[in-house]
């Protein structure tokens, strides 16, 4: 009886071992498949060549300030009280227009004060010219002396200098009679105005900014690649978003035939600084921009993007192959289908394609579209744009 139980528990044993090893061998082989799938996976990306191809690169401006070189506040050039405003804001003036007039109750009493002292000046120089002209006949028939001769044309020439004198502050005081009126100091539109009907002003304050808008400029910041192909005289196209008219510096109707962000604004590049001829990593950029259809207004506009007029042909590739922000890698597939990471430096682009300005050559295939989970050495079936 002992015998069969022993060999009844034999048996359990080997089976029980045999199932062990059986797991063993078959999870041993799973993993190795698996393994091998690993080796040998092939993902499906899509890819493009790197080409010559003629664009017309834009430049994406966050913020732009358009500012007036005819613009200036017209001052008060006198103390005085504002009794009458001759134009309205937004009123179109020329240089020298008067805004407004000033009363100021001491000038007339002091020009009349004058106006006595240029009198009495007047009759004392007529008595003293009329004592040395006497003096002069006498000393000619030696019948006075020299001593009285000098003092007559002494007291002469002090009655000229007195009444010259007082003809001078006379004049003085009509010049800031003038100054009661306050005028344009250049052409344009009255912009701002400062003060009321009424309002108390002293000499110097500002009563009134007038400006003119019919041709703006502005200043940006731009890598030396994105301004290489650039010279003095080349045009761009300024285009704003839909909703780039809202909100006004200066209160003005500029932007009445705005068409929102179907509107472009042609720009005209006056300055690069430095020069191209000298190396630079970032240069200045100054654009006039002719605004008489009255459009903008000097102030800064925010998601403006600048178009070049004129094309140049370069080595470029698919904006989607750049893999980071910097835009200084993509994945290049070889002719075994094992993808590499190629450092690149670019230039600008068209919002379609970038320049290639170094570290690609033409016909070299990279990797597009979703790039941001790839490892170096990583085998693809490559899909290229186009159907190659």
């Amino acid at each position: 009886m002992k015998r069969y139980f022993y060999i009844g528990i034999a048996v359990i044993m080997i089976l029980a071992l045999g199932l062990v090893g059986y797991g063993a061998w078959l999870n041993y082989s799973d993993e190795n498949q698996i393994a091998n799938r690993m080796d040998n996976r092939v993902l499906q990306l899509s890819t493009s060549k790197a080409e010559y191809r003629d664009i017309h690169p834009k430049v994406s401006l966050p913020s732009v300030r358009f500012s007036s070189n005819n613009m200036a506040d017209a001052i008060a050039l006198t103390d005085g009280r504002i009794t009458n405003w001759l134009v309205e804001k937004n009123t179109p003036v020329h240089k020298g227009d008067v805004l407004l007039t000033l009363i100021n109750e001491q000038i007339p009493l002091k020009i009349q004060q004058a106006t006595s002292a240029v009198s009495r000046a007047d009759a004392q120089l007529a008595q003293a010219y009329s004592a040395y002209q006497r003096q002069g006949r006498l000393m000619a028939k030696e019948a006075t002396s020299k001593e009285k001769y000098e003092a007559a044309e002494a007291q002469y020439l002090a009655a000229r200098e007195a009444l010259q004198e007082a003809e001078a502050q006379r004049e003085q005081l009509y010049v800031q009679q003038g100054w009661l009126s306050v005028k344009a100091p250049v052409d344009g539109d009255v912009l701002l105005m400062y003060q009321q009907t009424g309002s108390y002003v002293q000499a110097g304050t500002p009563v009134a900014l007038v400006g003119n808008f019919d041709f703006l400029n502005f200043s940006v910041n731009l890598k030396d690649s994105e301004v290489n192909h650039f010279n003095v005289g080349d045009r761009v196209y300024l285009r704003f978003p839909e909703h780039w008219s809202m909100g006004k510096a200066y209160g003005t109707d500029y932007g009445a035939g705005n068409l929102g962000g179907d509107t472009e604004i042609i720009g005209v590049l006056e300055e690069i600084v430095p020069p191209l001829s000298e190396p630079a990593a970032i240069r200045r950029t100054v654009w006039a921009v002719d605004n008489r259809v009255r459009l903008l207004e000097p102030m800064t506009y925010t998601g403006v993007t600048m178009h070049t007029y004129n094309k140049y042909r370069c080595l470029t590739v698919s904006l989607d192959a750049i893999v980071d922000k910097s835009n200084n890698k993509v994945y290049v597939v070889d002719e075994e289908g094992i993808i590499h990471s190629r450092a690149v430096v670019c230039g600008c682009d068209d919002g379609e394609y970038i320049e290639i300005l170094s570290g690609l050559s033409e016909g070299d295939t990279v990797v597009t579209g979703n790039v941001g989970n790839l490892t170096e050495g990583t085998k693809v079936d490559a899909v290229t744009k186009g159907g190659e």
